[in-house]
């Protein structure tokens, strides 16, 4: 009589086989780990290093840079007050240009059609001018009005009048023309970052009955700043490259002062160098303040902050020493 397997006798041959031959497994000390293998960052890495050290070993060895140059102009109270002027227009106008900027972004989102054109024809005129081209406009205004009014229009009512060239000094002109240039830019950071706040939001504060100026201000901006002050911040560095043009109106700013030292010393490349350098600690400054801010403004969106790079140091060093 035929002996038949049954189906379970047949699986418990299979699953007994893997259990034989786990008492025959390697051992795992005698499993050779290969660590994984990067020869392209290797040498991107030598090849970034080399045209470092090039760069380097130039700027040391070739006496056409004139270093004692750079160093006897750096500090030099003509160059600290060029530099002060500088500071200055930067700060004005970009104090300025975010007021308007925010008054034409809440205008453009306003339901008045007449606010809204208005808003949008500031915003596309500005944006479509060469900054040089508004400053020299500025600058001839006398030409077109003799005196500026202040009073009600189309009435005889004046309260008070300027002389136009005394009311748009050099200083007065760059601060203006640079203030109404970002604006434009300005106003659409700010839409930008309103319009990316999420519906709910918006209908959740009207919903709790608040005035539109509160919803705006306590509500929908705080948020929208995470969007905004990436852009904002960049706008505020191009801002500070952009007072160099400024050098039109003769106007003894930090790119102004240099050029007029150089062109009674001949020493143009030191003294271009002195400027760039200024501007990369004006930069460098405003760099890390927008990553402080903008780690101010995550902590509603992340639980725990990413710890900064002077914690980084801190860490590794105490790794270091507990090491």
């Amino acid at each position: 009589m035929p002996i038949v397997a049954k189906p379970y006798d047949l699986l418990d041959e299979v699953s007994a086989q893997p259990l034989r031959q786990r008492h025959v497994a390697t051992p795992i000390k005698t499993l050779r780990v290969v660590p994984a293998r990067h020869p392209w960052r290797w040498a991107g890495s030598i090849f970034a290093a080399l045209v470092l050290l090039a760069i380097v070993h130039s700027l040391a060895t070739n006496p056409r840079w004139e270093w004692g140059v750079f160093g006897q102009w750096f500090f030099s109270p003509s160059v600290l007050r060029g530099l002060g002027q500088t500071l200055l227009l930067t700060l004005l106008s970009t104090v300025f240009s975010i007021l308007l900027g925010t008054a034409l972004a809440l205008a453009r989102l306003s339901g008045s059609p007449l606010l809204a054109a208005l808003a949008w024809g500031y915003i596309w005129f500005f944006r479509s001018m060469p900054a040089l081209l508004v400053l020299i406009i500025l600058y001839n205004f006398a030409y077109l009005y003799d005196h500026i009014v202040l009073g009600v229009p189309f009435t005889d009512l004046v309260f008070a009048e300027w002389s136009t060239v005394d009311v748009l000094s050099q200083f007065t002109v760059a601060v203006l023309g640079l203030s109404l240039m970002q604006a434009a830019y300005a106003a659409e950071i700010v839409r930008g970052g309103l319009i990316g706040v999420d519906a709910g939001q918006h209908e959740a504060a009207a919903a709790l009955g608040l005035p539109a100026s509160r919803r705006i201000f306590r509500i929908i901006l705080p948020q929208a700043l995470r969007s905004i002050l990436p852009s904002g911040f960049n706008e505020i560095i191009g801002l500070v490259k952009g007072t160099s043009i400024v050098y039109v109106l003769a106007l003894p700013e930090l790119f102004y002062t240099v050029q007029v030292i150089y062109n009674r010393t001949q020493a143009v490349i030191p003294l271009l160098i002195v400027a760039t350098v200024w501007y990369l600690i004006i930069t460098t400054v405003l760099t890390s303040a927008q990553y402080y801010v903008e780690r101010h403004f995550a902590r509603g969106t992340a639980r725990v902050l990413p710890p900064t790079p002077l914690q980084r140091v801190r860490r590794w060093f105490k790794e270091k020493a507990h090491a």
